[in-house]
């Protein structure tokens, strides 16, 4: 598996937001705000938001190690906290862990919240963004080393967010797939549901001729509103998708 270092965030980035970045552990966010809604106070306060989410999830996953190592769906213990039972959930409709979701899930908690404080927001963790617009934009697609890398952009209407745009991949990162593609990419309201969408689509494709079968999985799940696959210099689409050029904004 190649590992792109974060030079894929250059196609998530809006030149008309400030964007700052929030660690914690494993949990790496880069975050776009309004200019006039950051301050070093709003960073601080994600950094916090961060920090209690995780500490939500990794004691419920000392209670419950199935949670953390299941590749299936799984039954939660009565102390999980919402964002273990919002995981489960998306695990259970799409039939991978639970932890497929984990990087949609911080996504969508800390965009949904930041969401309140600036009316445009996007927050990317590993490549599954949270975007809440109140204008048009692209988020370019990174595929590896296919021919089609970082030439096409999802082009996103304000009035369909906010919106989870996921992204799994069999050739880069070090997040576990089963399969080989390039990018399998799902739109859906929901990060966390996007996320573990694109992981069960993006287990499904082997060779360039999946990609179409891993759209129409994709696109088979409710609450699911588009899907692009691309392995090599195959590309499959559904859905709600338009696809345009991309350039550096």
């Amino acid at each position: 598996m190649e590992y792109t270092e974060r030079s894929y965030r250059e196609q998530f980035r809006q030149d008309d937001l400030f964007h700052f970045q929030v660690a914690v552990k494993q949990t790496d966010l880069d975050i776009g705000v309004r200019r006039d809604r950051f301050s070093p106070d709003l960073a601080a306060w994600v950094e916090e938001m961060v920090r209690e989410q995780r500490e939500l999830l990794e004691k419920y996953i000392e209670e419950d190690h199935a949670f953390l190592h299941s590749l299936l769906p799984c039954d939660l213990k009565p102390s999980a906290p919402p964002i273990v039972i919002d995981m489960a959930e998306a695990s259970r409709l799409t039939g991978v862990g639970p932890m497929a979701a984990v990087a949609g899930a911080f996504a969508q908690y800390i965009g949904e919240t930041l969401a309140k404080r600036s009316r445009d927001v996007i927050v990317e963790n590993g490549g599954d963004i949270y975007l809440r617009s109140a204008r048009q934009r692209r988020i370019g697609i990174f595929a590896g080393r296919s021919s089609l890398s970082n030439r096409i952009a999802l082009l996103i209407r304000p009035e369909d967010t906010p919106l989870g745009i996921c992204t799994s991949s069999g050739t880069v990162g070090h997040s576990l797939s089963l399969g080989s593609a390039d990018a399998v990419v799902v739109l859906a309201p929901s990060a966390i549901l996007a996320d573990a969408v694109a992981t069960a689509a993006g287990n499904l494709v082997q060779c360039r001729e999946d990609v179409q079968k891993a759209v129409e999985f994709a696109a088979g799940i409710t609450g699911v509103t588009g899907a692009v696959a691309i392995k090599e210099d195959r590309l499959a689409a559904s859905g709600k998708i338009k696809l345009v050029p991309f350039y550096s904004q």
